[in-house]
């Protein structure tokens, strides 16, 4: 009796050892890195079908002012969330970002994706091709209810991150009689860096080299003070290679942050 109490004892440890993991895997906590992008453990996870603005992205609300909704796209974010688990179905690498995975994410309790519910809430676009989720009728009802971002005027945040200022401006609020000033809001030629985003993004021909669209910058670097009119701002390395910049060749692994 007492061999087998300690052999039901021995099975019952390796078994808890096996899936307590699992477990804290399954708890591990999401981080929402913007409107259309959430980190869960290692791996980061575009929401698949959808495009949010850039945390240094700006739109105009329907007062005319300068509004920064790519902050507000990923609090819109945030709360969608909770502060609940979100589990991610992992449809593969995303070829249009480095590092990230194309993922069908749900919150826990919700029965309707993130990925629709970003779109339906107004803080982001839908994209096509999708692999898995389809977000046009979502964003035909956000965009004839005019909520989120469609109340105000704002470029596609493709447009934004290759900086295409002669693209088409979306909103209820555009007004083409002003154009030309609407268009140096969006595209401003000295953008204010988010809270936290000290990365100096400038986009350059000659990253195309290496398959990229613009060089980035970190403090501390020889060449990040003589950058005094950064065209985008990230708040990470990651986000930065993300969207297609490299680290600028002066600025070495160690120098800056």
């Amino acid at each position: 009796m007492q061999l087998r109490n300690a052999l039901f004892s021995v099975c019952a440890t390796l078994l808890l050892s096996f899936l307590l993991p699992a477990a804290a895997a399954q708890a591990t906590s999401t981080t929402v890195r913007d409107g259309d992008t959430i980190q869960i453990g290692d791996t980061a996870y575009h929401l698949d079908g959808i495009d949010a603005p850039e945390l240094d992205q700006l739109c105009i609300n329907e007062q005319a002012d300068p509004w920064t909704c790519g902050i507000d796209a990923r609090d819109r974010l945030s709360r969608l969330i909770g502060g609940r688990s979100v589990h991610c179905d992992d449809l593969g690498p995303d070829k249009g970002r480095r590092g990230r995975h194309l993922g069908l994410c749900t919150a826990d309790g919700d029965k309707v994706s993130l990925n629709q519910q970003a779109v339906r809430s107004g803080f982001a676009v839908s994209v096509e091709p999708a692999v898995k989720v389809h977000t046009k009728d979502d964003a035909a009802a956000a965009r004839n209810a005019t909520t989120g971002i469609w109340k105000g005027c704002f470029a596609l945040p493709a447009d934004f991150r290759i900086g295409k200022k002669d693209g088409a401006l979306l909103g209820a609020s555009c007004r083409p009689d002003r154009d030309r000033e609407v268009r140096a809001v969006l595209f401003p030629d000295a953008p204010a860096a988010p809270p936290g985003c000290t990365i100096k993004g400038k986009l350059a021909l000659r990253a195309r080299v290496t398959g990229n669209i613009g060089v980035y910058h970190l403090r501390g670097c020889p060449s990040y003070p003589g950058i005094t009119e950064p065209e985008r701002w990230f708040c990470a390395e990651d986000d930065a290679r993300a969207a297609g910049f490299r680290r600028a060749y002066n600025c070495r692994p160690g120098k800056g942050k």
